[in-house]
């Protein structure tokens, strides 16, 4: 079985360049080996980059060593839950594409959180009423 988004449907791809995903498939998969529940399909700002450097999670700087290429403001990238949560009672969310977003981000964050910074506006948008 597929894994869901925030919305009940089927989990949509987050980003292919640079490749996302703890898995690094593309997806915002969040399987028993990720800990730190990479579930939040965010859009980079450079608000939010900038945040996150300051809290200590460096996503600017490339890392070749770990196949990471460092992030930009555009890029779509799968973030930890409890990092993008932090960044909104900050004052620095990132834009969230829901439809990408893992349904298991709601274990930490609430769905209103998530839709006020939704860049993505489903078919039905029924859906985001709370």
């Amino acid at each position: 079985m597929s894994e869901l988004n925030v919305l009940g449907g089927e989990l949509e791809p987050c980003g292919l360049d640079p490749v996302t995903g703890f898995y690094r498939d593309g997806n915002c998969s969040c399987g028993p080996e990720d800990a730190g529940l990479h579930a939040v399909c965010a859009v980079m700002t450079t608000e939010f980059l900038a945040h996150q450097q300051r809290v200590g999670n460096d996503l600017s700087t490339p890392r070749p060593e770990w196949g990471f290429p460092g992030l930009t403001p555009g890029d779509r990238w799968c973030v930890v839950a409890v990092r993008w949560q932090q960044a909104y009672e900050d004052g620095a969310a990132a834009p969230v594409v829901l439809a990408s977003t893992n349904q298991r981000a709601l274990e930490v964050i609430p769905i209103a959180m998530l839709q006020e910074n939704a860049v993505d506006v489903p078919g039905d948008v029924s859906s985001l009423e709370t």
